[in-house]
């Protein structure tokens, strides 16, 4: 392993190219849609399926590019929930559902909204988008390990870097999504 900070700074570098990538294609594939629009509905899917990403049985059984996660065992989430992960303003939040819910993207149930698994824009079941995401996942963990980045036991923070931050963030995001 090469010393921390060169680390830290390494594995800075190759994920935000990730997300910056991934985001790319997002926009790119779904180039009709407002980018905060995009942002709320991929936040809601991500919400929708924790607790499938959290029971090894479901994440299993629903791992195949060909099997959906049924609306019924989708968790939803609600308004403010959103509104405190995505650190934008509840009004803004509650705007942009009421116009993804008239293009019957999200639907609103006794839990929470949920991303439709019937929506025609495919939001949660874009092949296209599933096999580029799984390219550029390939991609990032191919230049980690080029940089020396093997698997958990090479991303150790070194002594007195900001762990209690980082637990915290953790923890807060957690909360959040957990949040109804």
């Amino acid at each position: 392993m090469r010393n921390a900070p060169d680390v830290i700074r390494t594995v800075s570098r190759h994920t935000l190219a990730y997300m910056l990538f991934s985001i790319s294609e997002l926009f790119r594939h779904y180039d009709e849609f407002d980018p905060l629009d995009l942002l709320i509905v991929n936040a809601i899917l991500n919400a929708n399926v924790i607790n499938v990403m959290n029971d090894p049985s479901l994440d299993q059984r629903f791992s195949s590019i060909h099997t959906v996660e049924p609306d019924v065992i989708k968790q939803g989430v609600s308004r403010a929930a959103l509104s405190r992960f995505l650190s934008l303003p509840l009004e803004t939040v509650r705007r942009r559902v009421a116009g993804l819910k008239r293009r019957k993207i999200l639907a609103e149930t006794k839990a929470g909204l949920i991303v439709t698994e019937q929506n025609e824009f495919r939001f949660g079941n874009n092949h296209e988008l599933q096999k580029t995401n799984m390219l550029l996942l390939t991609k990032l963990l191919r230049d980690l390990r080029r940089a020396g980045i093997n698997g958990p036991d090479d991303l150790r923070a070194p002594k007195g870097t900001h762990k209690e931050t980082s637990k915290e963030t953790l923890k807060g995001t957690a909360a959040t999504r957990k949040a109804k």
